[in-house]
């Protein structure tokens, strides 16, 4: 007889096994077939698990890459309180934070600043203790009267850091858009390139001397509260003229294409006063030439917030049976120039339009660019 080769026989057979009857089902079982099948479901399994592990970790790196940086804006640009939520305020170009959390499109970060206490309501609404009361919004600085680092909404409420005569330090977790933030990687000195983008420490450049060493794309103000002017390349040299804090007025000196024939006075708007203060948005950063009459050599008290604290200004009206007040406000190299004005004198006035209506009176503000004595 030929013997039976029971090899590839399934293992109930060989072993003698009966197959098993489940709910009227016969089932044949074999090892080989729940092996493969086991083991398709281990594979499965591994491969969730890896992908999983693959995502959390993308996150994770993600999160560590982004949250916990520096950066700076490189643009003015609108805070909220959630995303896409309800509108806090404005912080200007150049200002730092460090995101606490961060989406494809927003960054979340707190940040600290005085707002003046007049500006103020005491409130309680959990954590917040205060809320911008002033029709406008409110300034916020980088201290009692200091530099401006943004603007406030009416309505927005915020936290106590402490208080000062009167003026309170106050807190806030906001979120901003991602796209207006340059990231980079934090200093573990904890030094920073700062608001200037100065890279190189300010207490190295004295008045008069040249600086050089700005981050690229730094922007340069028409004033701390300013419009931007021009932003930097990383080799550009500027020479420090005047210092407010932690501002700094410097001057650039190069070359621009002037074909000759070209009209000098183009960029000259010819707004009237009426008009600016009719539409004072409209006009901000315009270039104006008015025909004023000096009264008075002034310097901002902490009440004029569109100035910063002590900056020298001029105190003009038209003239002429108008007697419209306009502030012009003075660069320190033209401070000596202007100190030699009399009283009622006429002075032809070039200036930049700071704001169509100042938030104390009303009136306008120019900065100075030249001005001339008028026979």
């Amino acid at each position: 007889m030929l013997g039976i080769d029971d090899r590839h026989l399934p293992e109930h057979i060989r072993q003698g096994k009966s197959p098993r009857i489940e709910a009227g089902k016969f089932v044949l079982s074999t090892p080989s077939v729940e092996d493969r099948f086991s083991k398709m479901i281990v594979r499965s399994r591994r491969i969730r698990v890896l992908w999983l592990l693959c995502v959390l970790c993308s996150l994770f790196a993600f999160g560590e890459f982004v949250e916990g940086q520096s950066g700076t804006l490189t643009k003015e640009e609108n805070f909220r309180a959630q995303q896409n939520g309800t509108l806090l305020g404005q912080l200007r170009a150049g200002m730092s934070l460090e995101v606490l959390e961060a989406t494809d499109d927003w960054l979340q970060f707190d940040f600290d600043g005085w707002i003046w206490t007049r500006s103020l309501q005491a409130v309680n609404r959990g954590a917040f203790d205060l809320v911008v009361s002033v029709e406008g919004g409110e300034n916020i600085r980088g201290g009692p009267g200091g530099e401006i680092l943004g603007h406030v909404e009416q309505g927005t409420l915020l936290e106590t850091v402490e208080r000062v005569a009167g003026w309170a330090r106050v807190h806030r977790r906001a979120w901003i858009w991602r796209s207006s933030v340059a990231l980079f990687g934090t200093d573990p000195s904890g030094d920073s390139a700062g608001r200037s983008g100065l890279t190189t420490p300010s207490s190295s450049v004295g008045v008069g001397e040249w600086a050089q060493g700005f981050s690229a794309n730094a922007p340069v103000l028409s004033t701390p509260d300013g419009d931007t002017l021009a932003t930097l390349a990383s080799s550009t040299n500027l020479q420090v003229l005047a210092r407010e804090g932690n501002w700094t007025r410097v001057r650039l000196e190069g070359w621009i294409w002037l074909p000759e024939g070209a009209d000098e006075g183009a960029g000259v708007s010819d707004a009237t006063l009426a008009s600016v203060v009719a539409a004072p948005d409209d006009y901000r950063g315009e270039v104006v030439q008015w025909d004023l009459q000096f009264i008075s050599l002034e310097r901002a008290e902490e009440i004029r917030t569109d100035f910063y604290e002590t900056e020298p200004f001029l105190l003009t009206r038209m003239g002429d049976g108008d007697q419209s007040f306009v502030y012009v406000a003075i660069p320190p190299e033209r401070l000596g120039e202007a100190q030699r004005l009399d009283p009622l004198e006429r002075i032809r006035v070039l200036g930049r339009v700071r704001t169509g209506s100042a938030r104390l009176t009303g009136s306008p503000i120019l900065e100075l660019l030249s001005f001339e004595r008028i026979p």
